[in-house]
């Protein structure tokens, strides 16, 4: 990971606020007009195996790190975009390392 990291903090439906490492963030301007934003759980990103979630937010937002709110991905070739672009970006990194 980059020296500089990105922190978020996310709000669950009880009010519980866990802090997240933001991976990276893409927009989407052709079909979907949104800002896709791919997290991890503070810290985890040095163990094996890590949950990556992915989110999509307003395209209207100038920061991904403003507050405020993520949406889950419910469509499914939303979804299937979002994977793709994931894969692609892990196969980057992957390069790198």
């Amino acid at each position: 990971m980059d020296e500089e990291q990105d922190y978020i903090t996310l709000i669950d439906e009880d009010g519980n606020e866990e802090l997240f490492d933001i991976l990276f963030a893409f927009d989407e301007t052709e079909k979907y007009n949104k800002r896709y934003i791919y997290v991890v759980a503070a810290g985890s990103e040095d163990e094996d195996e890590v949950d990556i979630q992915a989110f999509s937010s307003d395209i209207a937002d100038t920061e991904v790190t403003d507050e405020g709110s993520l949406d889950m991905i419910e469509d499914e070739d939303e979804w299937k975009m979002v994977e793709e672009r994931l894969n692609q970006w892990l196969e980057e990194n992957e390069e790198d390392e």
